[in-house]
């Protein structure tokens, strides 16, 4: 008896380290970031647990755009299309994934390194005070890293977009 119990006990204390350890990052790809993927519905989403209730999106997309936040372990939000059934058209991600290997608080020279065919855009610096990278489909798919032009370290990455609401 006192054997079993002991073995029980180990195979807790292996397995609970696991559990409550920092999640590992999850990971960005051309068709979406972790479980969410561009063309699902909101429905879909929510029902898996990978976003937050529907809110109203962006004033300058119009009256009916719509949005959702990201659910831990990311942080971000997805937009959806303007009509039923709401299907997510992009993704911004402010933490929690990393697309091979580079994530938040990467800076420009990492973001080429990991993807050779990387375009730095720097149109929208003084307006938003970001640098885009912009990932060809051709270079590993359609994503955009934003880089802050304050600290050159980037501050959000968005599938197939970053969508700028300001």
């Amino acid at each position: 008896m006192i054997l079993v119990g002991a073995g029980a006990v180990a195979i807790g204390s292996v397995a609970a380290p696991a559990e409550t350890g920092p999640a590992a990052a999850k990971r960005i790809t051309p068709s979406g970031v972790d479980g969410v993927r561009i063309g699902m519905t909101h429905a879909q989403l929510r029902q898996r647990g990978l976003v937050g209730k529907i809110r109203k999106g962006c004033e300058l997309g119009g009256p009916n755009t719509r949005s959702a936040r990201l659910l831990a372990p990311l942080r971000g939000q997805v937009n959806y299309t303007q009509e039923q059934p709401r299907k997510a058209t992009d993704i911004t991600v402010r933490r929690g994934a990393r697309a091979r290997g580079v994530g938040i608080g990467a800076k420009i020279p990492a973001i080429k390194a990991a993807f050779p065919k990387a375009k730095v855009d720097h149109s929208t610096d003084r307006v938003f005070r970001l640098t885009l990278v912009r990932i060809p489909k051709t270079g590993g798919g359609r994503i955009v890293f934003g880089v802050s032009t304050r600290t050159k370290r980037t501050t959000l990455i968005g599938v197939p977009l970053i969508a700028f609401c300001e």
